[in-house]
């Protein structure tokens, strides 16, 4: 179990200024190491210095992304914090750094460079910051090497994944070994979009990947957990995603439909799609009201995490004035604010 130290314990409570918990937060390294171990392998990342405050994520020679030092900067990181009223954050990495299109090997070292980035802000912030690391989950053996790793390493909870593993769904049969892991030793897995599927159908600048093809790609990995039966397989495994599971909400009824009617889907699928959601859980971030009231009656409300995707410009600026917004009852509002993201994340306090 992660640990926090005791002085959280007044952050969570909502009379004080500070007293979320921001399951959905990224962090990408200042810097990035020079690869030595041989030829330089495709996709291997570089950071360049764009001004004092912002560096440029480069890939293959392209400019992926202009970054602000909130991504790697801790003082940065608390003085948002502070406005948005978050008291504490889960650091995850930045989605481009999974490199799962890389050899394993080389993508491993860049990992487990970054997980122990991570690990630093982490040690250095102990009572504002929590863990999620990533592992190369194109090779599992790599992939568990690097999750036991992780799990050993104070303030880390679990592990980002992507919501596919080079184009291959996450509730793939091969991937189940593991998960089973990944459920024995008490890790969250939080399951964030990458490298989407359907950007071909997009018309209009790249930056739909983020608006429109992220979500669809969630909900796509979302149900291959249904469909596959994961979730029946793995009734301890704490794994939620983000976006608000994008589409899944969409989905779920003509898949519950398909289920009654197809005897195939009723042969292959275990149990009622509509009870295997109520397994996963779901982050806020969806930046509507009627929508996230909406998510909060598929999946129950202890199933709901407040995310915002800090500190990429895309992101909720406010999300407990959101939760705020669209519930009324403080209990309820409290169970997204912190209390949902504390069971997923088994956070507890020394005594």
């Amino acid at each position: 179990m992660t640990r926090l130290s005791a002085p959280n314990r007044h952050m969570f409570g909502r009379g004080c200024a500070c007293c979320g918990i921001d399951v959905h937060t990224h962090v990408v390294p200042a810097d990035l190491p020079a690869y030595l171990s041989g030829p330089l392998p495709t996709a291997w990342p570089s950071m360049v210095a764009a001004d004092a405050c912002h560096r440029t994520f480069v890939v293959n020679g392209r400019n992926y992304r202009t970054l602000r030092d909130a991504c790697w900067l801790p003082e940065r990181r608390l003085e948002d914090m502070a406005d948005m009223q978050i008291g504490v954050q889960v650091l995850s990495p930045m989605p481009e750094l999974f490199s799962y299109w890389m050899d394993a090997a080389p993508a491993a070292e860049l990992l487990r460079y970054t997980n122990d980035v991570i690990a630093e802000l982490i040690e250095a912030n102990s009572r504002r910051f929590v863990g999620l690391g990533a592992v190369p989950l194109q090779d599992i053996d790599l992939a568990l090497t690097e999750l036991h790793r992780l799990m050993k390493i104070p303030g880390f909870a679990g592990i980002e994944i992507g919501s596919n593993i080079n184009g291959g769904a996450i509730g793939d049969p091969r991937f189940l070994p593991f998960f089973q892991e990944a459920q024995r030793l008490g890790s969250a897995v939080f399951v964030h979009a990458v490298r989407p599927t359907g950007m071909e159908r997009l018309v209009g600048p790249a930056q739909l990947q983020q608006v429109l093809a992220y979500p669809t790609d969630v909900g796509l990995a979302a149900v291959s957990c249904i469909t596959s039966n994961l979730l029946l397989k793995l009734p301890d495994l704490r794994i939620a995603f983000s976006h608000g599971g994008g589409t899944l909400a969409s989905l779920l009824p003509r898949l519950r439909e398909g289920w009654k009617v197809f005897s195939t889907l009723a042969d292959t699928i275990e149990m009622d799609p509509y009870k295997q959601v109520r397994k996963l859980y779901l982050d806020s971030l969806v930046y509507d009201e009627p929508t996230l009231r909406h998510l909060l009656e598929i999946v129950g409300e202890d199933r709901i995490l407040a995310g915002t995707d800090y500190p990429f410009n895309f992101h909720e600026r406010a999300p407990l004035t959101r939760i705020d917004a669209a519930f009324a009852d403080q209990g309820l509002r409290d169970k997204l604010a912190f209390v949902n993201a504390a069971k997923f994340l088994d956070l507890t306090e020394p005594h």
